[in-house]
């Protein structure tokens, strides 16, 4: 096995939230998702730097309740639509349970974020934090 394949991510902050299971959070966000707290771990506070309220960023983080052995789902829990493969979906089963979500910066406290609408639950790992770009068109 080659370094390639073998790897480890460190969590960056965890996710305080007001959701407590997996099951009382919105698919997405935008669909009713409350205000959270991303507690940054003290080794990174400084990544903060240049980070306030009003900028808008995209989480990675590691869907730690997820399951990783479903390959097919049937998007958005619809049982009239057809299985899909889960790299075809946002579904958050997945072989690497990477959640993605885009909030915006209510403010900067210290080491914490308070972020708007995180689906995330409470205790989420956050893996990475990138500023949110609209992306480009492709072709």
């Amino acid at each position: 096995m080659s370094e390639a394949d073998d790897f480890t991510i460190h969590p960056v902050g965890v996710v305080r939230s007001s959701l407590r299971d997996t099951g009382d959070a919105p698919r997405q966000g935008h669909r009713g998702a409350p205000d959270a707290t991303i507690d940054i771990h003290a080794e990174y506070g400084d990544a903060l730097l240049g980070i306030e309220a009003g900028v808008e960023l995209t989480l990675l983080t590691w869907l730690h309740a997820s399951r990783r052995d479903i390959l097919q789902v049937q998007p958005g829990r619809d049982p009239t639509r057809p299985l899909t493969g889960v790299f075809r979906t946002r579904a958050p089963v997945r072989p690497n349970p990477i959640g993605l979500h885009r909030v915006k910066v209510l403010a900067v406290t210290g080491n914490q974020l308070r972020v708007t609408p995180l689906e995330a639950v409470d205790g989420t790992p956050v893996i990475d934090i990138k500023i949110a770009l609209d992306p480009p068109p492709i072709g």
